[in-house]
């Protein structure tokens, strides 16, 4: 029987938490978008969404559909997974969602727990830092759709919900079960239906996961999946494609930024010049994937981005727009994955949560099973399409070391 409903905002997301839920023993699967079909045995099925971005109704339309879906599969308790960076607008989308699945949920109240220590995102009185940054002073504030210029949670999350925020700090924390408890409760009782909970260690989040086990929702990023209970099931296998690997990097994050400067010396590489593209999309394409298609035939990993450089990003923003900029460049990347796939590449790494999704929709995914970790967040998966089975490693802009794309295939 299914034992967990997740809900993700992005792709990446989703393969991030069905992940850790891996590393905990469990069965989990990936459905590309809300499952319309039977779904592969599992103990949690995790829902890819992609509606960190898009207006809010729709975002919250996804999510009920996604909720269900899910209940039809006989899950009884749902976990809304978004980034550990908090990735979103002063409007959402993680508080209307939120809000949502609270209503469909029944559930009391909730957590919003976004910390992920093995990644360096720490939740300390309610401000998020990255490493050793504050959100707001982190790469995070130059994203190009969701800049995050607040490292407040509490604050960040009131002005996107309905409801009362508040916090659990970390002396409670310390306080130990009983306290944690307790404090959850005085705060529900005091009309806080959402708790941002301060989180500097795994054993933080192991004792946010005992206080909250009860409830039928909990909100948040992956590293809370890693407290769960270790179940003893058959360990987590994918079938192995043949050949080269594409990496495809749509994200500009400080992090994907330093692991393209990493690649570019040791893979053959080509950057999509956004003017190029925006002036002459069809030919920009169908040339690069000419390019790739004879680096990959010799055997050779490729490495397609979007960016090497900071200063390139924002000249190409001003010069075009934001959105008109990023929509065009994850048209792009998702076109040259399906081409490239036509012509027999049957693995891929690809970076940034939108170019993610876009690359998995042009491909024609209905299931993800999960494999090995590249690093934390970042699994293998496997798929079908045509009657062969492909490799994706999804990763989220902000995950990583500086050598992942040149090292991620031994872990296959």
């Amino acid at each position: 029987m299914t034992e967990l409903g997740c809900i993700a905002d992005d792709f990446t997301g989703a393969t991030d938490l069905a992940g850790n839920l891996v590393a905990t023993g469990r069965r989990a699967v990936v459905t590309i978008g809300v499952p319309g079909t039977p779904v592969p045995d599992a103990d949690a099925v995790v829902v890819a969404l992609k509606t960190r971005t898009v207006a809010a109704d729709r975002a919250v339309a996804a999510a009920l559909d996604a909720h269900r879906a899910l209940v039809r599969l006989g899950c009884r308790r749902f976990w809304f997974k978004y980034c550990s960076t908090f990735d979103s607008t002063p409007h959402g989308n993680i508080g209307p969602v939120t809000d949502a699945l609270l209503d469909a949920t029944g559930s009391p109240w909730t957590i919003a727990c976004p910390a992920f220590p093995d990644t360096g995102r720490t939740v300390y009185q309610g401000h998020l830092f990255v490493g050793d940054r504050l959100l707001a002073d982190s790469g995070m504030r130059h994203h190009p759709l969701t800049p995050m210029t607040d490292s407040d949670l509490v604050r960040v999350l009131g002005a996107q919900t309905g409801h009362r925020v508040g916090l659990l700090p970390y002396a409670a924390l310390q306080a130990g079960g009983q306290a944690v408890r307790d404090r959850l409760a005085g705060l529900a009782a005091d009309g806080v239906r959402i708790v941002v909970t301060d989180t500097l260690t795994h054993q933080d989040l192991t004792t946010v996961e005992r206080a909250t086990r009860h409830l039928p929702l909990v909100t948040g990023g992956s590293g809370l999946a890693l407290a769960l209970p270790h179940q003893h099931t058959e360990a987590a296998h994918i079938d192995v494609a043949p050949g080269p690997t594409a990496v495809l990097a749509g994200s500009v994050s400080d992090t994907t930024l330093a692991q393209i400067e990493h690649a570019r010396a040791r893979l053959p590489h080509r950057r999509i010049d956004p003017a190029a593209l925006l002036s002459a999309p069809g030919p920009t394409i169908a040339g690069t994937v000419a390019w790739a298609r004879g680096h990959l035939t010799a055997g050779r990993n490729v490495l397609i981005h979007s960016a090497d450089t900071r200063s390139e990003v924002m000249s190409a923003q001003r010069r075009f727009g934001t959105v008109r900029t990023a929509d065009a460049m994850e048209r792009a990347l998702a076109r040259c994955a399906r081409d490239l796939a036509d012509s027999g590449v049957r693995r891929f790494v690809v970076a940034g949560g939108e170019t993610s999704g876009a690359v998995v929709e042009a491909l024609g995914l209905r299931f993800l099973r999960i494999g090995p970790a590249i690093a934390p967040g970042v699994p293998w998966t496997a798929a079908e399409r045509r009657g062969h089975t492909i490799n994706l490693a999804l990763k989220s802009g902000n995950f990583g070391e500086a050598d992942l794309f040149t090292t991620a295939e031994a872990f296959l």
